[in-house]
């Protein structure tokens, strides 16, 4: 049994939460790079240059990407090994986000109550997922979420009859209602199986794999070509000024399911889909 103090996520989660909304992903950056190349509209590359531009002025200057720095999203994978000193880790994981955005001057912007709308002033509480798994290790993402693409997921609970195209259609479909919306060139996480709030977290953590790994499945890595090509004939293009690039690429996760149902869930990521991650 590893003991590791409740002080250790704190810190852990609050430099997370910093270092998700200063820098993307490995390999985000460069993907909307490649992306101009493939951009027919001239003024969709212009807008393209503009967002690396962005990105590299971020850096430089150490502010966030994006003036919205979301609402934090942790998944946590602890091992059954761990023993979590101090105080409850639920406790512990806010107190970090509340560290990371009021100290790294990151926009505040939940609020305690969907209704009564009252900002809570340290961005907390966060959404926290977690797994319980072998080892003796703490692993912690944190997944700043905006909200201008957030508001166009959506979720259909198919029955076993949809076909593959259907399931492309409709995800198609979610894009298109969503238009420049959620800022694209955007992400797309495809949430398929489970049950309905299931298949909503499959679509969450499907934004935060590695942007250069397809689906180990050849089936879903297909359905996921398909899915980016049927998108990116909309048309939409950069911040919606029409072009050939919508959409930088699709992940699906799948899941076991009921035998009456078929759920898909979409998440949408606008072109700062953010996390970060650390080993305790």
């Amino acid at each position: 049994m590893r003991e590791i103090p409740s002080s250790a996520i704190t810190e852990t989660v609050a430099r997370l939460c910093e270092q998700a909304n200063l820098k993307l992903p490995c390999g985000m950056k460069e993907c909307i790079s490649g992306s101009i190349a493939k951009e027919k509209s001239p003024l969709c590359r212009s807008v393209l240059s503009d967002i690396v531009d962005n990105i590299d002025c971020a850096a430089e200057l150490g502010v966030p990407i994006c003036q919205d720095t979301g609402m934090t999203v942790i998944f946590a994978e602890i091992g059954q090994d761990v023993h979590i000193t101090g105080e409850p880790f639920e406790d512990a994981v806010n107190a970090g986000v509340a560290q990371g955005y009021v100290n790294g001057k990151l926009r505040l912007s939940i609020v305690g109550d969907p209704l009564e709308r009252k900002n809570t002033n340290n961005n907390t509480p966060a959404v926290i997922h977690t797994r319980i798994v072998p080892g003796d290790k703490i692993h912690l993402m944190a997944a700043p979420k905006g909200f201008g693409s957030e508001n166009m997921s959506r979720l259909k609970m198919f029955t076993p009859s949809a076909t593959k195209q259907d399931i492309v259609d409709f995800v198609t479909e979610c894009v298109s209602l969503a238009g420049s919306n959620p800022c694209p060139p955007i992400v797309v996480g495809v949430g398929i199986g489970g049950d309905f709030e299931y298949s909503a977290y499959l679509a969450k953590k499907a934004l935060c794999r590695d942007l250069s790994k397809r689906n180990p499945d050849p089936v879903y890595a297909e359905l996921e070509q398909q899915m980016l090509d049927s998108i990116n004939r909309l048309g939409i293009g950069s911040q919606g000024f029409g072009g050939t690039v919508t959409a930088l690429y699709v992940n699906i996760e799948k899941s076991a399911t009921h035998i009456a149902g078929l759920p898909v869930a979409v998440n949408i990521g606008c072109h700062v889909t953010r996390h970060a991650e650390a080993d305790i």
